[in-house]
C-alpha cells in the first residue's frame, strides 16, 4: 500500500501515469499535453511516455474528439482532453452521436473506450466561456458513464476505474480543486455507482457532488454547532449514480436538499430530488446557481456561486418547513 499526500491535479497524473505503464494501448491527446496540461495534470507524462503516447494537438476539439473516437475503435484506450467543459461544445457530435451511440448502432461489433476529461465549474476571473457545469447534459445522453471527482482520492481511484472500462466515460474535473491537497491510496479502487457517506445525521440529508461537496461539508459543520446534525452524501459518480444509499438515508431522515453548482433549473439535482420524492415520499429541495452567465467582474461571478451560507439557509428552511408543506430552496 502506498499512501501519499499530493494535490488533486498530480493525483490525475499519477493514475494517468500508472495507467499508461501497465497498459500500452492507454494513449493521451489533447492541447498543451507536452507542457503538462494547462492544470498540470499531465506534467511530467510526456517525458517519460514520449509525444507518440501523449500527443499535442492543433486547437481543433472536434478533430481531437474524432481522433480519440477511431483510436478507441481501433483497439486503443484514448484519454481526450478538452481542456474545460465548455469547448467540448465544439466536439458535441463526435461524443453525443458516435462515441456514445456507436455500440448501439453497430450492434456491439465495436465498443469506444475513451475516457473524456471535460472540466467543469467556475473558474476565478474566466467569465461566461469559461466557467460552465454541463454534467446534466451528458447524465441525459444514453451510452455514456459521468464521473465528477471530488477529492484527490477521487481523482486517483476513479481515472483509474474510468481507463478500465469498455464504454466511453465523460470525466468532469473540477477547474478550481487542481490544488486542493489530500491522500491517495493507490491500492484504494472506486467502485464507480458507489456514493460515499461522509457525514451522517438525523435532520436531513444531504447530496452532492464535485467542488459543490466542499461547500456542503462545511455547511453541515455550522448546521451541527446549532443542533442540526445532517448526512452528507457525495455521489462522485453521476451515471450510474447511487440510487440505493441516497434513498435509504433519505427515508430515514425524511428530508433531502440536493446542492449543486450548476444552474439550478434542469440539473442533475431535480432528477435526484424526483426520484426520492417518487419513491420514499420524503421532502426535498434543491439549491443551484441562478441561470445566468457568469460574470467576469467578481462581484458579478459571486451571484453565480453557491456558497456555505446558501447551504445553511436552506437546509434551515428546509428543517423547520411543515411535514405538509411542499416547494423547493434555491433560485
Amino acid at each position: 500500500m502506498a499512501v501519499t499526500t499530493v494535490t488533486y491535479a498530480e493525483a490525475a497524473a499519477k493514475a494517468l501515469g500508472d495507467a499508461m505503464r501497465e497498459d500500452p494501448r492507454v494513449v493521451a491527446l489533447g492541447e498543451d499535453l507536452g507542457r503538462g496540461g494547462i492544470f498540470g495534470q499531465y506534467k511530467g507524462l510526456v517525458q517519460q511516455f514520449g509525444p507518440d503516447r501523449v500527443i499535442d494537438t492543433p486547437i481543433s476539439e472536434s478533430t481531437i474528439m474524432g481522433a480519440g473516437v477511431g483510436m478507441a475503435l481501433a483497439g486503443l484506450r484514448p484519454v481526450v482532453e478538452m481542456r474545460v467543459a465548455d469547448f467540448a461544445m465544439c466536439a458535441m457530435d463526435e461524443i453525443v452521436n458516435q462515441a456514445a451511440k456507436n455500440r448501439f448502432m453497430f450492434g456491439g461489433q465495436k465498443r469506444v473506450p475513451l475516457v473524456a476529461r471535460l472540466p467543469i465549474g467556475i473558474w476565478g476571473s474566466s467569465a461566461a466561456q469559461h466557467s460552465q457545469s454541463f454534467e446534466s447534459w451528458f447524465v441525459h445522453l444514453p451510452g455514456v458513464v459521468v464521473l465528477c471527482p471530488s477529492t484527490p482520492q477521487d481523482n486517483y481511484a476513479m481515472l483509474r476505474a474510468a481507463l478500465q472500462g469498455e464504454d466511453p466515460v465523460v470525466y468532469m474535473e473540477h477547474k478550481e480543486l487542481w490544488g486542493l491537497r489530500g491522500e491517495v491510496d493507490d491500492q484504494a479502487p472506486a467502485t464507480l455507482g458507489r456514493a460515499r457517506v461522509s457525514r451522517r445525521g438525523s435532520a436531513l440529508t444531504l447530496v452532492s457532488w464535485s467542488a459543490a461537496v466542499h461547500q456542503v461539508a462545511a455547511a453541515a459543520e455550522a448546521l451541527a454547532s446549532d443542533g442540526i446534525e445532517a448526512s452528507v452524501i457525495d455521489l462522485g459518480s453521476l451515471w450510474p449514480w447511487d440510487r440505493e444509499t441516497v434513498l435509504a438515508d433519505a427515508a430515514r431522515t425524511g428530508r433531502l436538499l440536493v446542492v449543486h453548482e450548476a444552474v439550478q433549473a434542469g440539473g442533475f439535482g431535480a432528477e435526484v430530488a424526483a426520484v426520492a420524492a417518487q419513491h420514499t415520499g420524503c421532502q426535498v429541495a434543491r439549491l443551484g446557481a441562478p441561470r445566468v452567465p457568469v460574470g467576469y467582474a467578481p462581484v458579478l461571478e459571486a451571484q453565480a456561486r453557491v456558497g456555505v451560507q446558501q447551504v445553511v439557509q436552506a437546509a434551515r428552511v428546509l428543517v423547520e418547513r411543515p411535514a405538509a408543506a411542499s416547494g423547493a430552496a434555491g433560485r
